[in-house]
């Protein structure tokens, strides 16, 4: 049985822009220590592939470059990386001017690769971005030989995609004969897929960089035996962006917004959306986000909400719209619970959004 571990995009060194310097330098540092987690995680694995954009540009720090060295060479499995569209090799990278430890094999070239390991009664494949594009598919006109061994692949590439970085067609994939191709590019995981017989995934980015990479990341730890292959999502983030929508509509907003923050989320980075209807033209905002800081690295808010309004104000009006109006406050007068007067309420609005053609009418 063969243990695997398989990552992708890390993107060390990201410019993380929309925070403070302060904080965007010790994002960049925790960066670093997701190689460590990535280190804990191989613990027990023989082959470790990591399928490009481990690197997020050109600029490497020396401390992010000093810490990736180290970490890959403690690790006891041997690793196969695949630079990509951002990390691409070339003489300059630093896949070219730094030493790397005995156990990690980068692959160099646009052209299919092959590295046999014996021991294992397998075969690992790769190629490598040589530039930011790459219009040609890894896999063109590939095919593992039937010989018995297990055949894995580790590249960046993009499937079904249309731009150009890579794309691979399902049909590739299913006439590679390969046991698992391993891929990296897209940053949403996508769990074990099947083309043919081969088996593929995507594992995602280990720890999101934006409100587009949102809740928990990591990488996939595979297990392949001589029928099987089965693989499982292990965290390692450190910190999870998410979006969190809270409805003001008949409460102070303060008061909402406290009863929705969530505890246990002093290390992620949130975005709040308030919505629904509020008394207030313009809410204070700088005010509700220092209420909210204390459960947060770091928070920011967006005002969704509308000013509310009069839903009665049109019912002498000799339209449909009043004749709809006249109706349903007549039913509300009648109704004889307070469940039943908000259902009729609710339809008023509703009814005036569809009436006026406009966007409630669609929430």
């Amino acid at each position: 049985m063969i243990t695997f571990i398989h990552g992708a995009d890390f993107h060390l060194d990201a410019p993380f822009s929309a925070l403070l310097p302060r904080q965007a330098a010790a994002r960049r540092e925790e960066q670093r220590a997701l190689l460590d987690r990535l280190a804990d995680a191989a613990e027990g694995a023989q082959l470790v592939f990591l399928a490009g954009d481990l690197l997020d540009g050109e600029r490497t720090y020396y401390e992010t470059a000093q810490a990736l060295v180290r970490t890959l060479g403690r690790m006891r499995a041997r690793v196969f990386l695949s630079p990509g569209n951002h990390d691409f090799y070339s003489p300059r990278s630093p896949w070219a001017t730094l030493s790397w430890p005995g156990n990690v094999h980068i692959f160099r070239t646009a052209q299919v690769e092959r590295v046999d390991l014996p021991e294992l009664n397998c075969a690992v494949y790769g190629s490598a971005f040589t530039a930011p594009f790459r219009d040609d598919s890894p896999l063109a006109g590939f095919a593992a030989p039937r010989d018995g061994r297990l055949h894995f692949m580790c590249v960046h590439g993009d499937v079904d995609g249309r731009e150009r970085y890579g794309s691979i067609a399902p049909q590739e994939i299913a006439a590679s004969g390969l046991t698992y191709l391993a891929l990296g590019h897209v940053h949403a995981g996508t769990g074990l897929r099947y083309a043919g017989d081969t088996a593929w995934a995507y594992p995602g980015c280990p720890e999101g960089r934006g409100f587009d990479e949102l809740g928990e990341k990591g990488v996939l730890r595979g297990t392949v035996g001589e029928d099987s292959l089965r693989c499982e999502f292990v965290p390692l983030a450190g910190r999870r962006y998410e979006i969190l929508s809270v409805d003001v509509t008949g409460e102070d907003p303060s008061a909402a917004l406290s009863a929705a923050l969530p505890r246990g989320a002093e290390r992620d980075i949130y975005r709040i959306l308030l919505t629904g209807e509020s008394a207030l033209e313009g809410l204070d905002l700088a005010a509700l986000e220092e209420l909210a800081a204390p459960y947060f690295y770091s928070v920011s808010l967006r005002d969704r909400t509308r000013v509310r309004r009069d839903l009665w104000s049109r019912a002498g009006e000799d339209t449909l719209t009043g004749l709809f109006l006249r109706e349903l406050r007549g039913r509300l007068e009648a109704a004889e619970s307070d469940q039943e007067r908000e259902r009729i309420e609710k339809a008023v609005r509703f009814g005036l959004a569809a009436l006026e053609n406009r966007e409630d009418c669609y929430l």
